[in-house]
């Protein structure tokens, strides 16, 4: 069991406080960033027919003539029972609406990160051992003017791109659909994964192909190839190990990235995950369900940085001091 003195009681420590107070800012954010959205919540749902005393009392329903502070104090006191809230525009609470769309934000976020490390890994170590000591210099130049290419386009330029190659088909069969519907599931988060993958994989796969260079740089890799260990021994077991920590750290930083682009790419896919939801919520002036969606997906990109902070002290334990940086 971990004592005071033990370095996991100080990471624990530390990670906690740091987790905290980043649910705190978040909980400020996005409380405050709802009101900075043009138009009247109360306006938007009275219609056009209404009159002026029919909108206040539609505000005072709402709570939105209260002073701001105290609809913070409101706020802050459901989150701390678990209570996102009730929908303006639906009139359910927050937390149904974000149970129905969650599954699929989550599901493209993660499946897209399971590619990204699946194909950036070997493609990046691959490079690395083949562009080792300067040779093949084409190889080096064609992999970093290719990544470097695909990793600047935006998402939403590449989703568009592959919508109109391969969703619609260019005047051909379509591929796949280009649009999410229940009658191909499956098919229909393929483009959306590739959309979401590309830039990350290039990203990654830079970042192996350097550390790879580095560490066939190290003597103990010298010596081992000097021993002759078969090419699979020599990588797979010798070097990726020592890839891991910088893989794992760049992955958590990814994922959290991806949460959040993937929020663009729903849209072009018109997947019914939380980014459509957040959009639709604001064309609506749906405050509780921006609010909501925003702290869900804000905590859990939150605590899957804490993961990889702990799969990083179990594979490198120089992390628990905050002293991985200093190799």
């Amino acid at each position: 069991m971990p004592t005071a003195r033990s370095p996991w009681f100080r990471f624990a420590a530390r990670r906690l406080a740091g987790l905290a107070a980043t649910l705190a800012t978040l909980v400020v954010v996005s409380f405050l960033i709802v009101q900075l959205i043009p138009g009247d919540p109360a306006v938007a749902l009275a219609g056009s027919d209404a009159t002026t005393a029919e909108i206040e009392q539609l505000r005072a329903r709402l709570g939105l003539d209260l002073p701001l502070w105290q609809q913070f104090g409101g706020y802050v006191g459901g989150l701390l029972t678990g209570d996102l809230g009730t929908s303006f525009r639906y009139g359910v609470p927050v937390a149904q609406l974000v149970a129905a769309r969650l599954p699929f934000t989550v599901t493209v976020s993660l499946v897209g990160i399971l590619v990204v490390l699946v194909v950036a890994v070997p493609l990046g170590m691959a490079v690395g051992v083949l562009t080792r000591g300067g040779r093949r210099r084409w190889m080096d130049a064609g992999f970093g003017a290719a990544t470097g290419l695909l990793d600047s386009l935006p998402g939403y330029v590449l989703a568009t791109l592959l919508v109109i190659l391969l969703g619609t088909g260019v005047g051909l069969l379509p591929a796949l659909p280009p649009a999410y519907t229940s009658r191909a599931p499956a098919a229909s988060f393929v483009l959306p994964v590739i959309a979401l993958s590309v830039g990350p994989i290039c990203t990654v796969a830079r970042v192996v192909r350097r550390e790879t260079a580095v560490v066939l740089g190290e003597d103990y890799i010298r010596t081992a190839r000097g021993w002759r260990l078969p090419a699979a021994t020599l990588y797979l077991r010798h070097m990726l190990p020592n890839l891991l920590t910088t893989t794992l750290t760049l992955s958590g930083l990814v994922l959290s990235g991806m949460l959040g682009g993937a929020l663009v790419i729903e849209s072009v896919f018109a997947l019914p995950g939380l980014g459509t939801g957040i959009i639709q919520a604001i064309l609506d002036r749906d405050y509780p369900v921006i609010q909501g969606m925003v702290v869900v997906i804000g905590s859990i990109a939150a605590v899957i940085t804490v993961i990889v902070d702990v799969l990083l002290g179990i594979v490198d334990p120089r992390t628990l001091g905050g002293s991985h940086g200093s190799r």
